[in-house]
């Protein structure tokens, strides 16, 4: 299945750039493991155009310093994810019809019902499984966003094929 005419990526952090699993020192710092390719897929979507950003209950550095290297948004600390996503939306004039929503577990399923596009990971929660339009074969941490990019299609993409 393919996407089309998107206007806008949002990602959970945990989950689906991650893991899932952090590392807790004792000092109480934590450090998560972050696939590359990742990057390299949010570099290919800036420059098809396509408006990206974080979407994270929590608040942490380890999100903040991700958003910042990939040089997207973050809204961190966000208690209900689906009201902060209508927001927003609402406050750029995205419909909500033309949003892919990339998430794996309890807190991201009325995020993902209310977008055109809800995804999830290969091991995501069953529920988000049966709310995703799209599950993909790759797990969380491993280059969901990079999967992501034989899915999300733009209008030049598809001229660019026709030659």
């Amino acid at each position: 299945m393919l996407v089309r005419n998107i206007k806008l990526i949002v990602y959970d952090f945990d989950g689906v750039m991650t893991d899932n699993k952090i590392i807790l020192r004792e000092d109480g710092l934590e450090s998560v493991t972050v696939n590359r390719s990742d990057g390299l897929a949010v570099g290919v979507f800036k420059r098809r155009g396509i408006p990206q950003m974080i979407l994270s209950t929590e608040r942490n550095k380890v999100v903040a310093e991700r958003a910042k290297k990939l040089d997207i948004p973050v809204l961190q600390d966000v208690p209900d994810k689906c009201e902060a996503l209508k927001i927003y939306c609402r406050d750029t004039n995205i419909p909500l019809k033309d949003v892919v929503y990339v998430g794996n577990d309890l807190n991201d399923l009325e995020a993902m019902r209310i977008v055109g596009h809800p995804v999830c990971p290969a091991n995501a929660c069953k529920e988000a499984k049966a709310v995703a339009k799209i599950v993909l074969n790759t797990t969380g941490g491993e280059g969901v966003l990079r999967e992501l990019l034989y899915y999300v299609k733009t209008d030049e993409d598809r001229k660019r094929n026709r030659r």
